[in-house]
């Protein structure tokens, strides 16, 4: 299949007046340097992004981080061997390539819990699961500001590489692989890490392990946003509800989902080893 950026979307560079305003409101809320696709859609149906975003903030400003950080710490990631530096390295991977990798995973680590329990509440509002509840942790996870490349679009990446990210697009997904997950495009400006990870996380594709990893994230997400939706305070919904929902539940459900449980399995593999005992 054919990889392509097959959802509308507003560029960021291409966002005026109050569009242009909300992305800079959801960069500064979520500490990144990067507007997420969901929200870049959302953006293309007439008055979703002002009352969904209006509609979701309080929750990013408020209860919404312990239950990112329960799905976090509840979803079971299968275990994979640890990418030491020395081996990235021989990769042609240096040290300040590692770091801003590290840098990336973090983001994404962050950002799609969040956007899972927090869209997962306002389709929770909206159409209701027969998902049960789920608590939030007790204690808050550390605040991330990161400053992330420039987002290279699929166009701008050599044919090889745009099929590297449409195979590892696919990997745990179950419906919609046309929707390409920005992390491996942000990743796509170090070709020889997207092999390795294709490599590590193949196995596991194979066994069916990340597309059970993806229907769990989503059966948290939804557990996680039942109890977050009584906290929500929407406005007088715009006549556009319907198809603002439709694009929350495409995203939650897919990439976002998706993301959640496959970015952890990466950011574990490629985390800082610790540094050896002292005998």
């Amino acid at each position: 299949m054919k990889q392509t950026e097959s959802v509308p979307s507003v560029l960021e560079s291409a966002a005026t007046g109050e569009i242009a305003e909300i992305y800079a409101d959801i960069r500064n809320t979520l500490g990144t340097s990067v507007v997420n696709l969901i929200w870049r859609n959302l953006a293309t149906i007439s008055g979703a992004l002002p009352w969904t975003w209006s509609t979701v903030r309080p929750l990013y400003l408020g209860p919404a981080a312990k239950h990112a950080e329960a799905v976090r710490g509840t979803l079971r990631v299968p275990n994979v061997p640890r990418l030491s530096a020395d081996v990235l390295s021989a990769a042609g991977i240096d040290r300040n390539a590692l770091e801003v990798i590290r840098a990336i995973l973090d983001s994404y680590h962050h950002t799609n819990a969040l956007a899972l329990v927090i869209l997962s509440a306002l389709l929770e509002r909206y159409q209701p699961s027969a998902t049960e509840t789920a608590y939030p942790t007790e204690t808050s996870p550390l605040s991330i500001e990161t400053k992330l490349p420039a987002l290279p679009s699929m166009a701008a990446l050599p044919p090889e590489v745009q099929r590297s990210v449409g195979e590892l697009n696919e990997f745990g997904e179950d419906g919609a692989p046309y929707l390409i997950a920005s992390m491996y495009r942000h990743l796509a400006y170090w070709p020889p890490y997207l092999a390795i990870i294709r490599t590590m996380l193949a196995p596991l594709q194979a066994g069916g392990s990340l597309i059970a990893l993806t229907r769990s994230a989503r059966t948290l997400g939804r557990a996680h946003g039942k109890i977050l939706s009584r906290r929500l305070e929407p406005a007088r919904p715009p006549p556009t509800l319907q198809d603002a929902l439709a694009s929350c539940r495409l995203f939650v459900e897919h990439p976002i989902a998706r993301m959640t449980g496959i970015c952890a399995i990466i950011r574990n593999a490629t985390a800082e080893e610790a540094p050896a005992a002292i005998s």
